[in-house]
């Protein structure tokens, strides 16, 4: 849209014209003089920028051939009119809007912002413009009134001026009634913004759950992938581990084998977005699993759900992932099993419980890691007795003994010289039977023992019960 600026509101001197009104009343800093002269010649650029394209325009387009218009595009940079707009002023709006042009003005705001100079060899205010319009800001703020008397004026409700339309911005802000309003206005559920994204994909907060529902009745596609990246609103649910927006999206036929650009489905992206525990995902994993979704569904680098799992530290993910037939001992792409993974978390993430992520894994089939990978548990006196007790017979100390902090060795004094003294030393006979029912039961090892008749102590150390020391 080309800019005119004869029909500009606002003249570009306008901030440096607050100054000189303003400098009387109180003090300015250098910084801030500074910022306001930069500003003021970046904005006088602009103008001479424009003016000269519009010329141009003119020179190459006459009047007398060009197609007329129905609407003549205006800009507008005045602080008075943001302000009226931010605060949702009915009244001042009314004022200043009073026909389907202004109804449509393109608004532009002048922020400053840090941005590093090479030839300063610092850090300095820059001058940043951005674009939208009335309608897109009071429907990000729910000024519901303002945005009625916008659309009854004339302003379109699908325009994407700044790269998104009001209704992205709505739902983005979870701003139901706006919603509503938009969409009983005919706004387009299923426009895309510049970055290929719908509304529907903008719906990313618990609070957000009634805009989404009324989206999917107004004729939203739940399906709908975004342009490049091929991410559906499921996709992204269940990356932020939205438990409810995920079962509304599965009521209204959601594809849970659907993948992104890089062959990741719903339940990878679930996955792939939970830390630590868990919770907060568990439930929607859960419900992708019940809906279907395959736990061996790997993307274009084979990482399945349950390495991302084992990568984040996630207990309550893992358990469910094996327990639905995930493969515990699946390699991706860079050779890495979902032990690896596990292994990898348990040395980044110290406070977690790797104990119980090595113990699952090993119950569903997972084998013994090489002994020289035994330093990347060391210093979790509980993952590494769990993963001593996965071999017939104790590794050299060497490959493990030196990762042992000096602090905690002196904490687990006991469990970490029998693990030392242990160490290419043959094991209890009852140990050995251990092992060799495990090796056995392989994948099947879990669910066999809970259903053995043996004693809970006994069903207990079959599942490597943690014990303090290395017999």
């Amino acid at each position: 849209m080309l800019y005119e600026p004869s029909i500009a509101w606002a003249p570009a001197r306008i901030n440096w014209v607050h100054y000189s009104m303003a400098r009387e009343t109180f003090p300015f800093t250098s910084s801030t003089l500074r910022s306001l002269r930069l500003q003021q010649e970046w904005l006088e650029w602009e103008d001479r920028r424009r003016a000269a394209a519009w010329q141009r325009y003119n020179r190459r387009c006459p009047p007398s051939t060009r197609t007329p218009l129905t609407r003549t595009p205006r800009c507008c940079r005045d602080p008075a009119v943001h302000n009226a707009l931010f605060v949702g002023d009915l009244q001042r709006i009314q004022a200043l809007f009073q026909d389907e042009a202004t109804a449509n003005m393109i608004v532009e705001t002048v922020s400053d912002q840090l941005a590093w100079s090479a030839e300063l060899g610092l850090w300095v205010l820059t001058p940043r413009t951005k674009q939208t319009t009335p309608l897109q800001i009071l429907a990000a703020r729910g000024y519901t009134s303002c945005v009625r008397y916008l659309i009854l004026q004339g302003a379109d409700p699908d325009a994407r001026i700044g790269g998104q339309t009001a209704l992205h911005e709505a739902c983005a802000q979870a701003q139901l009634d706006c919603v509503r309003l938009l969409l009983d206005f005919g706004a387009n559920a299923n426009t895309l913004s510049e970055e290929g994204m719908a509304p529907l994909h903008l719906c990313t907060t618990p609070e957000s759950l009634r805009c989404a529902k009324l989206l999917l009745e107004m004729g939203a596609s739940v399906n709908l992938a975004s342009r490049e990246s091929k991410v559906t609103p499921l996709h992204v649910a269940a990356g932020r581990g939205l438990e409810e927006h995920v079962a509304l999206y599965l009521q209204y036929g959601a594809d849970v084998g659907l993948c992104t650009g890089q062959g990741e489905t719903a339940l990878n992206s679930a996955c792939a977005g939970a830390e630590g525990p868990g919770r907060r995902h568990e439930g929607v994993v859960q419900r992708l699993l019940e809906a279907g979704a395959d736990p061996r569904a790997a993307g274009r680098k084979r990482h399945t759900p349950l390495h991302n799992a084992c990568v984040n530290g996630c207990e309550r993910l893992v358990e469910l992932l094996l327990h639905h037939g995930a493969k515990a001992d699946a390699p991706n792409g860079a050779g890495h099993t979902p032990m690896d993974c596990a292994l990898q978390a348990a040395e980044d993430i110290p406070n977690r419980k790797p104990e119980v992520l090595i113990s699952a894994l090993l119950d569903y089939g997972a084998q013994p890691i090489r002994p020289e990978m035994l330093k990347l548990c060391a210093s979790s006196p509980q993952g590494l007795e769990v993963m001593l007790n996965a071999y017939p017979c104790v590794p050299p100390s060497e490959t493990w003994a030196e990762a042992v902090p000096p602090e905690l060795w002196q904490e687990h004094e006991a469990f970490y010289n029998s693990a030392f003294q242990m160490a290419n030393q043959p094991r209890q006979l009852q140990h050995l039977a251990r092992h060799a029912l495990r090796s056995y039961l392989r994948n099947r090892c879990r669910l066999a023992v809970s259903q053995l008749p043996l004693p809970p102590a006994l069903k207990d150390y079959m599942l490597l019960r943690i014990e303090g020391t290395i017999q």
